[in-house]
């Protein structure tokens, strides 16, 4: 399979894992779980049945999940579309019936055939694409019927930063152009039902990273100017330098109170008052550890 499927268009081999990402031709999972980190329409108290896909299209520097997302990752725990449906269909009974694809862009060409036979079984979860972001708009209408809620990052608006971190110089366009695709599709609000749980909609997220104030300034400042006022947004305190990873300078530390106060106060300037300010002390609760039982600390 010469691969396409994501915005880098690569072409490499999938038969060989010789594409940017590593992946093969087949669907490869490394955990399914039921997770309660997301946000609270996300998951509710029960949590979402998240499938964690090995590999990923962005491999960024400073990935907590490197483990399973970097070229070399640890060895799936499922293959292939049948087994992760069928652990998906045993997860989902503790969750609160939601589904979500956890770095799915390189597998989004399998998505469809995962959903239907989940709904050939009965089974109709709210399904959640939460992506890095970096999704070409065709794969996005391609995946349209299958998606209810869009939870992307959106991670840089500049090409230094973004080739820096990401290896992708183009993720600004390439970002901002899928999200306002997941606006169009869903609308850029996030509905609700009578339980506080999502149900369609789109929910932006950022990550700010340490020495990175005015990067972060920039994507608020986009999606103040871009999107609708009604669209919630998620700023995220969570990093924390990854073991076992080269990292730069500034990413050798965590994200200090000044910075994120900083971010947190630009946000409010720009009238961006739906959603979800994490704590600054989440650098310390969203740890991911796979391979173990419990995959988040």
């Amino acid at each position: 399979m010469s691969c396409n499927v994501c915005p880098r268009m690569c072409s490499g081999d999938r038969l060989r894992g010789g594409g940017f990402c590593g992946a093969s031709d087949v669907m490869e999972v490394a955990r399914v779980w039921r997770h309660r980190g997301e946000e609270p329409p996300i998951g509710g108290e029960r949590g979402i049945c998240n499938v964690f896909f090995s590999h990923c299209n962005l491999q960024c520097v400073y990935c907590q999940n490197h483990l399973i997302s970097s070229r070399k990752c640890l060895s799936p725990t499922l293959r292939g579309v049948a087994e992760v449906a069928t652990e998906v269909e045993r997860v989902l009974g503790e969750s609160e019936g939601m589904l979500g694809l956890v770095t799915p862009s390189h597998y989004g060409h399998l998505i469809p055939e995962l959903v239907e036979r989940l709904w050939e079984d009965g089974v109709r979860p709210t399904v959640v694409w939460n992506s890095g972001g970096y999704d070409s708009v065709e794969m996005l209408r391609r995946v349209e019927p299958y998606v209810d809620v869009y939870l992307p990052d959106l991670k840089y608006m500049t090409a230094e930063v973004a080739e820096r971190y990401s290896h992708a110089k183009d993720y600004p366009e390439v970002a901002t152009a899928a999200v306002k695709e997941m606006a169009r599709q869903k609308g850029s609000a996030l509905l609700c039902d009578e339980r506080g749980l999502a149900f369609r909609g789109l929910v932006v997220r950022h990550l700010v990273l340490p020495g990175e104030v005015e990067e972060s300034k920039r994507v608020l400042r986009w999606i103040a100017e871009e999107l609708p006022g009604n669209v919630h947004l998620s700023l995220m305190a969570q990093y924390y330098p990854p073991e076992g990873l080269e990292l730069p300078d500034n990413l050798r530390r965590r994200l200090s109170e000044e910075e994120y106060g900083e971010v947190v106060e630009e946000m409010e300037r720009l009238g961006l008052g739906k959603g979800w300010v994490q704590e600054l002390a989440s650098s310390e609760s969203y740890r991911p550890h796979f391979g173990e039982q419990e995959t988040f600390s």
